[in-house]
Protein backbone atom coordinates (compact mmCIF):
# COMPACT_ATOMS: atom_id res chain seq x y z
CA UNK A 1 0.00 0.00 0.00
CA UNK A 2 1.42 3.29 -0.84
CA UNK A 3 2.46 5.95 1.75
CA UNK A 4 1.80 9.36 1.77
CA UNK A 5 -1.66 9.74 1.79
CA UNK A 6 -5.01 8.14 3.56
CA UNK A 7 -7.14 5.44 2.38
CA UNK A 8 -10.64 6.71 2.77
CA UNK A 9 -12.97 5.11 5.51
CA UNK A 10 -15.51 3.96 3.08
CA UNK A 11 -12.73 1.67 1.02
CA UNK A 12 -10.99 0.68 4.85
CA UNK A 13 -14.19 -0.82 4.99
CA UNK A 14 -14.82 -2.90 1.97
CA UNK A 15 -11.15 -3.73 2.14
CA UNK A 16 -12.13 -5.42 5.65
CA UNK A 17 -14.66 -7.46 3.81
CA UNK A 18 -12.48 -8.87 1.31
CA UNK A 19 -9.71 -11.14 1.45
CA UNK A 20 -6.62 -12.42 -0.65
CA UNK A 21 -6.81 -12.00 -4.14
CA UNK A 22 -10.12 -10.29 -3.98
CA UNK A 23 -7.99 -7.87 -1.65
CA UNK A 24 -5.39 -7.60 -3.67
CA UNK A 25 -7.58 -7.03 -7.19
CA UNK A 26 -9.23 -4.41 -5.19
CA UNK A 27 -6.34 -2.02 -4.23
CA UNK A 28 -5.13 -2.32 -7.69
CA UNK A 29 -8.50 -1.23 -9.25
CA UNK A 30 -8.78 1.74 -6.43
CA UNK A 31 -4.95 2.71 -7.03
CA UNK A 32 -5.89 3.08 -10.66
CA UNK A 33 -8.70 5.21 -9.74
CA UNK A 34 -7.00 7.64 -8.08
CA UNK A 35 -6.47 11.08 -9.51
CA UNK A 36 -3.54 13.43 -9.41
CA UNK A 37 -4.34 16.33 -7.59
CA UNK A 38 -4.75 19.30 -9.32
CA UNK A 39 -6.44 17.37 -12.65
CA UNK A 40 -9.61 19.68 -14.06
CA UNK A 41 -11.95 16.94 -13.82
CA UNK A 42 -14.53 19.01 -14.86
CA UNK A 43 -12.74 19.37 -18.22
CA UNK A 44 -12.05 16.17 -18.90
CA UNK A 45 -15.51 15.30 -18.22
CA UNK A 46 -16.93 17.71 -20.25
CA UNK A 47 -14.83 16.55 -23.26
CA UNK A 48 -15.53 13.00 -22.19
CA UNK A 49 -18.93 13.81 -22.85
CA UNK A 50 -19.52 16.37 -25.66
CA UNK A 51 -17.23 14.32 -28.13
CA UNK A 52 -18.75 11.30 -28.71
CA UNK A 53 -22.00 13.83 -27.84
CA UNK A 54 -21.41 15.36 -31.40
CA UNK A 55 -22.33 11.48 -32.87
CA UNK A 56 -26.07 10.91 -31.18
CA UNK A 57 -28.68 10.37 -33.44
CA UNK A 58 -32.13 12.10 -33.02
CA UNK A 59 -33.90 9.47 -33.25
CA UNK A 60 -37.29 8.10 -30.69
CA UNK A 61 -36.92 4.73 -29.17
CA UNK A 62 -39.92 2.81 -28.56
CA UNK A 63 -39.62 0.24 -25.85
CA UNK A 64 -39.45 -3.28 -26.67
CA UNK A 65 -43.25 -4.71 -27.11
CA UNK A 66 -44.89 -1.66 -25.72
CA UNK A 67 -45.08 0.40 -29.31
CA UNK A 68 -47.82 3.12 -27.70
CA UNK A 69 -44.80 4.12 -25.18
CA UNK A 70 -41.93 6.18 -26.95
CA UNK A 71 -39.15 8.40 -25.19
CA UNK A 72 -36.69 10.26 -26.68
CA UNK A 73 -33.08 9.16 -26.51
CA UNK A 74 -29.74 10.33 -28.28
CA UNK A 75 -29.21 14.25 -28.41
CA UNK A 76 -32.64 15.39 -27.51
CA UNK A 77 -32.95 13.33 -24.31
CA UNK A 78 -29.05 14.27 -22.99
CA UNK A 79 -30.46 18.06 -23.78
CA UNK A 80 -33.29 17.58 -21.73
CA UNK A 81 -31.46 16.11 -18.68
CA UNK A 82 -28.62 18.76 -19.07
CA UNK A 83 -31.12 21.44 -19.42
CA UNK A 84 -33.26 20.30 -16.43
CA UNK A 85 -36.67 20.66 -18.06
CA UNK A 86 -39.19 20.85 -15.53
CA UNK A 87 -41.11 17.48 -17.38
CA UNK A 88 -39.65 15.50 -20.13
CA UNK A 89 -41.12 15.53 -23.58
CA UNK A 90 -42.53 11.68 -22.98
CA UNK A 91 -43.06 11.59 -19.56
CA UNK A 92 -42.53 7.33 -18.43
CA UNK A 93 -43.24 5.40 -15.59
CA UNK A 94 -42.25 2.01 -15.25
CA UNK A 95 -44.52 0.77 -12.50
CA UNK A 96 -43.06 -2.44 -10.88
CA UNK A 97 -45.59 -4.12 -8.42
CA UNK A 98 -45.34 -6.31 -4.94
CA UNK A 99 -45.22 -10.08 -4.71
CA UNK A 100 -49.17 -10.47 -4.55
CA UNK A 101 -49.59 -8.41 -8.36
CA UNK A 102 -47.03 -9.32 -10.20
CA UNK A 103 -47.44 -12.72 -11.03
CA UNK A 104 -50.35 -12.83 -13.49
CA UNK A 105 -51.79 -10.07 -16.16
CA UNK A 106 -54.73 -10.30 -14.11
CA UNK A 107 -53.57 -9.61 -10.69
CA UNK A 108 -51.43 -6.96 -12.67
CA UNK A 109 -54.73 -5.48 -14.20
CA UNK A 110 -56.16 -4.58 -10.99
CA UNK A 111 -53.30 -2.21 -10.04
CA UNK A 112 -53.80 -0.41 -13.21
CA UNK A 113 -57.77 0.10 -12.79
CA UNK A 114 -56.39 2.34 -9.45
CA UNK A 115 -53.73 4.04 -11.21
CA UNK A 116 -56.24 5.09 -13.87
CA UNK A 117 -57.55 8.82 -13.21
CA UNK A 118 -61.29 8.96 -12.90
CA UNK A 119 -63.21 11.81 -13.31
CA UNK A 120 -67.20 13.14 -13.42
CA UNK A 121 -67.07 13.27 -16.75
CA UNK A 122 -66.17 9.64 -17.28
CA UNK A 123 -68.80 8.33 -15.67
CA UNK A 124 -72.12 10.07 -15.64
CA UNK A 125 -73.77 11.72 -18.54
CA UNK A 126 -74.63 15.46 -19.01
CA UNK A 127 -78.22 16.40 -19.84
CA UNK A 128 -79.62 19.88 -20.30
CA UNK A 129 -82.38 21.32 -17.82
CA UNK A 130 -85.79 22.21 -18.46
CA UNK A 131 -84.07 26.57 -17.91
CA UNK A 132 -80.95 27.37 -17.92
CA UNK A 133 -80.82 27.51 -14.18
CA UNK A 134 -80.58 23.76 -13.84
CA UNK A 135 -79.19 21.17 -15.47
CA UNK A 136 -78.95 17.38 -14.71
CA UNK A 137 -76.63 14.34 -14.62
CA UNK A 138 -77.10 10.78 -14.36
CA UNK A 139 -74.76 7.82 -13.36
CA UNK A 140 -74.91 4.47 -11.78
CA UNK A 141 -70.90 5.07 -10.39
CA UNK A 142 -72.11 5.06 -6.38
CA UNK A 143 -68.59 7.76 -6.13
CA UNK A 144 -70.11 10.33 -8.59
CA UNK A 145 -73.43 9.81 -6.94
CA UNK A 146 -72.11 10.36 -3.59
CA UNK A 147 -70.44 13.58 -4.73
CA UNK A 148 -73.66 15.07 -6.36
CA UNK A 149 -75.23 14.55 -3.24
CA UNK A 150 -73.16 16.50 -1.30
CA UNK A 151 -74.46 19.73 -2.99
CA UNK A 152 -77.81 21.53 -1.54
CA UNK A 153 -78.62 22.42 -4.92
CA UNK A 154 -79.17 18.66 -6.32
CA UNK A 155 -82.23 15.94 -5.45
CA UNK A 156 -81.66 12.96 -7.17
CA UNK A 157 -84.70 10.60 -8.70
CA UNK A 158 -83.04 6.92 -9.28
CA UNK A 159 -80.02 7.59 -10.89
CA UNK A 160 -80.56 11.25 -12.21
CA UNK A 161 -79.35 14.10 -10.49
CA UNK A 162 -80.76 17.64 -10.90
CA UNK A 163 -79.25 20.39 -10.08
CA UNK A 164 -81.37 23.96 -9.53
CA UNK A 165 -79.23 27.36 -9.46
CA UNK A 166 -80.10 30.80 -9.59
CA UNK A 167 -78.58 31.88 -12.27
CA UNK A 168 -77.56 31.20 -15.36
CA UNK A 169 -74.00 31.70 -14.51
CA UNK A 170 -74.01 30.06 -11.17
CA UNK A 171 -75.27 26.79 -13.04
CA UNK A 172 -72.65 26.58 -15.41
CA UNK A 173 -70.05 27.35 -13.07
CA UNK A 174 -71.21 24.62 -10.77
CA UNK A 175 -71.68 22.15 -13.92
CA UNK A 176 -68.05 23.11 -14.93
CA UNK A 177 -66.65 22.32 -11.08
CA UNK A 178 -68.53 19.26 -11.02
CA UNK A 179 -67.28 17.61 -14.05
CA UNK A 180 -63.85 18.26 -13.60
CA UNK A 181 -63.99 16.50 -10.17
CA UNK A 182 -61.73 13.72 -9.85
CA UNK A 183 -63.10 10.74 -8.01
CA UNK A 184 -60.03 8.21 -7.76
CA UNK A 185 -57.03 6.64 -9.70
CA UNK A 186 -53.74 9.22 -9.93
CA UNK A 187 -53.93 12.32 -11.62
CA UNK A 188 -52.40 12.28 -15.12
CA UNK A 189 -52.56 8.83 -15.83
CA UNK A 190 -54.93 8.09 -18.88
CA UNK A 191 -53.83 5.21 -20.10
CA UNK A 192 -51.21 2.67 -18.45
CA UNK A 193 -49.76 -0.83 -20.70
CA UNK A 194 -49.57 -4.07 -18.76
CA UNK A 195 -46.16 -5.86 -20.29
CA UNK A 196 -44.12 -9.14 -19.02
CA UNK A 197 -40.71 -8.49 -18.39
CA UNK A 198 -38.03 -10.95 -16.79
CA UNK A 199 -40.58 -13.64 -15.70
CA UNK A 200 -43.12 -10.62 -13.93
CA UNK A 201 -45.74 -8.11 -14.79
CA UNK A 202 -45.08 -4.35 -14.84
CA UNK A 203 -47.16 -1.38 -15.57
CA UNK A 204 -45.96 1.43 -17.79
CA UNK A 205 -47.71 4.64 -17.92
CA UNK A 206 -47.32 7.98 -20.01
CA UNK A 207 -47.30 9.67 -17.05
CA UNK A 208 -44.83 11.03 -14.06
CA UNK A 209 -46.71 11.31 -11.11
CA UNK A 210 -44.71 9.68 -9.15
CA UNK A 211 -45.34 11.15 -5.73
CA UNK A 212 -49.31 9.90 -6.40
CA UNK A 213 -48.22 6.37 -8.22
CA UNK A 214 -46.08 5.90 -4.61
CA UNK A 215 -49.60 5.73 -2.50
CA UNK A 216 -51.56 3.37 -4.64
CA UNK A 217 -51.66 0.04 -2.53
CA UNK A 218 -50.03 -3.11 -4.57
CA UNK A 219 -47.08 -0.80 -5.90
CA UNK A 220 -43.18 -1.69 -5.39
CA UNK A 221 -42.14 1.77 -4.31
CA UNK A 222 -38.76 0.69 -4.14
CA UNK A 223 -38.14 -0.51 -7.59
CA UNK A 224 -41.13 1.73 -9.67
CA UNK A 225 -38.75 4.47 -11.18
CA UNK A 226 -39.63 8.00 -13.92
CA UNK A 227 -37.40 9.28 -16.52
CA UNK A 228 -39.03 12.80 -15.02
CA UNK A 229 -35.85 13.64 -12.77
CA UNK A 230 -38.08 17.05 -11.30
CA UNK A 231 -40.91 14.04 -9.74
CA UNK A 232 -37.62 12.12 -8.54
CA UNK A 233 -36.08 15.50 -6.65
CA UNK A 234 -39.28 16.25 -5.16
CA UNK A 235 -40.41 12.72 -3.91
CA UNK A 236 -37.33 10.59 -3.12
CA UNK A 237 -35.02 13.60 -2.62
CA UNK A 238 -31.58 15.22 -4.36
CA UNK A 239 -29.34 11.93 -3.64
CA UNK A 240 -31.65 9.92 -5.86
CA UNK A 241 -31.96 13.03 -7.95
CA UNK A 242 -28.46 12.61 -8.62
CA UNK A 243 -27.97 8.93 -9.10
CA UNK A 244 -31.17 9.46 -12.10
CA UNK A 245 -29.21 11.37 -13.85
CA UNK A 246 -26.19 9.53 -13.81
CA UNK A 247 -28.33 6.55 -14.63
CA UNK A 248 -30.41 8.19 -17.61
CA UNK A 249 -27.37 9.62 -19.26
CA UNK A 250 -25.91 6.19 -18.97
CA UNK A 251 -28.74 4.87 -20.28
CA UNK A 252 -28.78 7.27 -23.71
CA UNK A 253 -24.80 6.66 -23.90
CA UNK A 254 -25.24 2.60 -23.98
CA UNK A 255 -28.04 2.97 -26.41
CA UNK A 256 -26.34 4.91 -28.53
CA UNK A 257 -23.34 2.36 -28.52
CA UNK A 258 -21.03 4.84 -26.55
CA UNK A 259 -18.83 4.21 -23.63
CA UNK A 260 -18.31 7.04 -20.88
CA UNK A 261 -16.28 6.50 -17.98
CA UNK A 262 -19.55 6.52 -15.12
CA UNK A 263 -17.25 9.00 -13.32
CA UNK A 264 -17.40 11.90 -15.46
CA UNK A 265 -20.91 11.21 -15.30
CA UNK A 266 -21.18 11.81 -11.82
CA UNK A 267 -18.89 15.06 -11.81
CA UNK A 268 -21.84 16.34 -14.01
CA UNK A 269 -24.61 15.18 -11.54
CA UNK A 270 -22.14 15.84 -8.50
CA UNK A 271 -22.08 19.61 -9.99
CA UNK A 272 -25.90 20.06 -10.98
CA UNK A 273 -27.49 18.84 -7.50
CA UNK A 274 -25.13 20.09 -4.94
CA UNK A 275 -27.36 23.34 -4.05
CA UNK A 276 -29.62 20.34 -3.24
CA UNK A 277 -31.80 21.25 -6.23
CA UNK A 278 -31.24 20.82 -9.81
CA UNK A 279 -29.56 23.21 -11.49
CA UNK A 280 -29.41 23.17 -15.82
CA UNK A 281 -25.97 23.74 -17.11
CA UNK A 282 -26.50 26.83 -18.72
CA UNK A 283 -27.01 30.86 -18.18
CA UNK A 284 -29.98 29.64 -16.12
CA UNK A 285 -28.53 27.31 -13.58
CA UNK A 286 -24.98 26.89 -13.06
CA UNK A 287 -22.99 28.75 -15.91
CA UNK A 288 -25.26 31.47 -14.85
CA UNK A 289 -24.34 31.50 -10.86
CA UNK A 290 -20.70 31.42 -11.40
CA UNK A 291 -18.95 34.00 -8.91
CA UNK A 292 -16.59 34.76 -11.96
CA UNK A 293 -17.86 38.42 -13.43
CA UNK A 294 -15.41 37.10 -16.73
CA UNK A 295 -16.61 33.40 -16.50
CA UNK A 296 -20.46 34.47 -16.54
CA UNK A 297 -19.08 37.18 -19.24
CA UNK A 298 -17.66 34.51 -21.66
CA UNK A 299 -20.47 31.95 -21.37
CA UNK A 300 -23.77 33.76 -23.00
CA UNK A 301 -25.29 37.64 -22.57
CA UNK A 302 -21.58 39.17 -22.21
CA UNK A 303 -23.02 42.86 -22.43
CA UNK A 304 -25.72 42.24 -19.59
CA UNK A 305 -22.84 40.62 -17.12
CA UNK A 306 -20.19 43.27 -17.67
CA UNK A 307 -22.63 46.15 -17.33
CA UNK A 308 -23.89 45.06 -14.00
CA UNK A 309 -20.71 44.14 -12.67
CA UNK A 310 -19.70 47.60 -12.94
CA UNK A 311 -22.84 49.20 -11.62
CA UNK A 312 -22.60 47.21 -8.52
CA UNK A 313 -18.62 46.81 -7.95
CA UNK A 314 -18.07 43.27 -8.60
CA UNK A 315 -14.66 41.86 -7.83
CA UNK A 316 -13.40 38.89 -9.80
CA UNK A 317 -11.12 36.40 -7.83
CA UNK A 318 -9.98 34.88 -10.66
CA UNK A 319 -10.29 31.39 -8.93
CA UNK A 320 -11.38 29.43 -12.45
CA UNK A 321 -10.40 28.04 -15.68
CA UNK A 322 -12.40 30.22 -18.30
CA UNK A 323 -11.44 33.91 -16.60
CA UNK A 324 -7.36 32.73 -16.03
CA UNK A 325 -7.47 32.06 -19.86
CA UNK A 326 -9.21 35.54 -20.60
CA UNK A 327 -6.41 37.50 -18.81
CA UNK A 328 -3.43 35.38 -19.94
CA UNK A 329 -2.37 33.81 -16.86
CA UNK A 330 -1.78 30.17 -15.54
CA UNK A 331 -5.12 28.44 -14.77
CA UNK A 332 -5.62 26.68 -11.42
CA UNK A 333 -5.29 23.27 -12.69
CA UNK A 334 -2.00 20.79 -12.74
CA UNK A 335 0.95 22.50 -11.94
CA UNK A 336 -0.75 26.18 -12.09
CA UNK A 337 -2.27 24.93 -8.43
CA UNK A 338 1.18 25.52 -6.57
CA UNK A 339 2.97 28.21 -6.22
CA UNK A 340 6.98 27.79 -4.85
CA UNK A 341 8.06 31.40 -3.32
CA UNK A 342 11.90 32.12 -2.44
CA UNK A 343 12.53 34.43 -0.02
CA UNK A 344 14.66 37.70 -0.95
CA UNK A 345 18.54 36.96 -0.21
CA UNK A 346 18.53 33.48 -0.01
CA UNK A 347 20.42 32.48 -3.32
CA UNK A 348 23.38 31.21 -2.92
CA UNK A 349 23.26 31.22 1.26
CA UNK A 350 23.34 28.07 2.48
CA UNK A 351 21.86 28.89 5.76
CA UNK A 352 18.79 30.24 4.56
CA UNK A 353 16.78 27.93 3.24
CA UNK A 354 13.93 27.75 0.53
CA UNK A 355 10.27 28.43 1.75
CA UNK A 356 8.30 26.43 -0.80
CA UNK A 357 4.39 27.20 -0.12
CA UNK A 358 1.45 25.52 -1.85
CA UNK A 359 -1.65 27.39 -2.60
Amino acid sequence: MDAGYEIPLGVQERLEKLKGKDKEKYLEVYHQSRITPGEAVGTVAAQSIGEPGTQMTLRTFHYAGVVEVSVPLGLPRIIEIIDARKTPKNPLTIIYLDEKHRQTKKDASIIAERLSEVAVENVADFEGGNDENSFKMRTTNEAAAEFFESFPECKRRANLFTFECESPAEALKLRKKILKKKLGGVKGIKRSFIRKKDEEYVIYVNSSNLKGIMKIEGVDTKRTTTNDLVQILETLGVEAARNAIILEIEKVLEDQGIEVDIRHLMVVADRMTITGDIQAVGRQGISGSKGSVLARAAFEETEKHILNSALYGEIDPLKGVAENIIIGQPVPAGTGTVELQMKAGGIGKKARKTDVSKK
